[in-house]
């Protein structure tokens, strides 16, 4: 790898400095799809619940990459078992495995219905700046960063430390939202995480004297989810967003004119697979300056959906078994309830032992100097892994009095 003529480091809240030595990361940080991040919140709609939670794609995947080149320098077994070209590959998956992000987080996602994890690897392997900057280095260096988003990399290990049950992204995100949001929960031990990794027949592992740490980090990604990520209100804003989208293609089937006044979301529409071009115009400011014009609608429901995005005016909520109760009520009071009784429904497995090949699964390295998966060797985790918590809710306008 061709090095900078002098090192670049970024100050972050999280890890202080981030530090870039070589050039292909610091021409990817400069590409223009990864400087679209800087325009796509980490957080999407759990803004609506904590404020100060403002933080970027761009400085999460800045992170993730910074706690993956931690990992190759400071975790001996990891930088010795790995090649110079595998080390290359791991850091820039990591600065890149958020770059297909939609706006608003994983709400989008079902809009757009298609998992960002395929619009990441399609932004790698072009066409964009970022495929160029790789071909420039090596014509296959795309498709190989993209094999370890996707799994398919020969060397499990890269996956393992970019998108497992303990990876450089969770790491990173746990630590970062929590930070931004003002929470406690998702404060984790990373240094000793990192201290106490190693590699044992061909799995990343943590030694049995990091296990409580380990707990905890299980601990502080349950909390997260169900205090943070979950809240009722998050929820309640994923609704409206949904609903403003189910509204503005019923009414495209009625009169494509309409993507006359909403350009930005003609392929949205009309395609089943945005080109990277497209994504690239695709923001969460592309997203806000239409929903200001579709509080202009003649349409009133359009109208009446983006107003509540706008102004915070969130949908109230009850428990499932009422949904043909509020269905009724809806109907009575003139709401229409395919966009105003809105079902959704959440689950969050603490830690769940994965079955195939197992290269996901979190590895303690025993005494004996033999591997166990985490939930035979920790009491705490294997009563996490038994809990499937599951919470459903319907959605419904707090104007209609019940």
């Amino acid at each position: 790898m061709e090095k900078l003529a002098e090192k670049r480091v970024i100050r972050d809240p999280i890890h202080g400095y981030i530090h870039i030595e070589d050039k292909v990361i610091w021409d990817l940080i400069n590409s223009k799809e990864f400087q679209r991040l800087r325009r796509v919140r980490q957080l999407g709609s759990t803004l609506m619940v904590f404020p100060s939670g403002e933080h970027s794609r761009m400085m999460h995947s800045l992170g993730a990459y910074e706690i993956a080149r931690r990992m190759i320098n400071e975790v001996d077994d990891i930088r010795n078992t790995l090649t110079e070209r595998e080390k290359m590959v791991l850091m820039v998956a990591a600065l890149l495995h958020d770059i297909g992000h939609a706006p608003f987080s994983h709400s989008f996602e079902s809009i757009l219905s298609c998992k960002h994890e395929l619009y990441t690897a399609q932004i790698i392997t072009g066409p964009s700046e970022v495929a160029n900057v790789l071909r420039n280095i090596d014509e296959n260096l795309p498709e190989e960063v993209a094999s370890v988003i996707d799994h398919t990399h020969p060397n499990p290990i890269l996956s393992q430390l970019i998108s497992s049950q303990l990876d450089a992204d969770r790491l990173d995100y746990l630590l970062r939202d929590s930070y931004f949001t003002g929470v406690s929960y998702g404060q984790i031990d990373l240094d000793r995480i990192l201290r106490t990794m190693r590699v044992k027949n061909n799995k990343v592992v943590v030694k049995r004297s990091s296990i409580y740490t380990v707990e905890n980090y299980i601990m502080a990604r349950y909390h997260m989810y169900w205090q943070v990520y979950y809240h009722p209100n998050s929820r309640s804003y994923d609704t409206l967003l949904k609903s403003i989208f189910t509204r503005l293609r019923d009414l495209y089937s009625e009169n494509e004119d309409i993507l006359e006044q909403y350009p930005m979301y003609r392929e949205l529409l009309t395609k089943k697979r945005l080109s990277n071009e497209e994504m690239y115009l695709l923001d969460d400011s592309t997203c806000m300056y239409s929903f200001s014009l579709m509080r202009r609608s003649k349409d009133p429901v359009l109208s009446d959906l983006a107003g509540r995005v706008l102004n915070r005016n969130l949908f109230e909520y009850m428990s499932a078994d009422r949904e043909e109760y509020l269905i009724n009520e809806c109907k009575k009071k003139g709401y229409d309830p395919r966009y105003y009784v809105v079902k959704d429904h959440q689950k969050q497995i603490p830690y769940l032992p994965y079955t195939g090949d197992g290269s996901d699964n979190i590895y303690v390295l025993m005494d004996n100097g033999t591997i166990e998966e985490l939930s035979n060797v920790s009491q705490v985790v294997k009563s996490l892994s038994t809990i499937n918590e599951q919470d459903e809710r319907v959605f419904y306008p707090k104007e209609i009095e019940l």
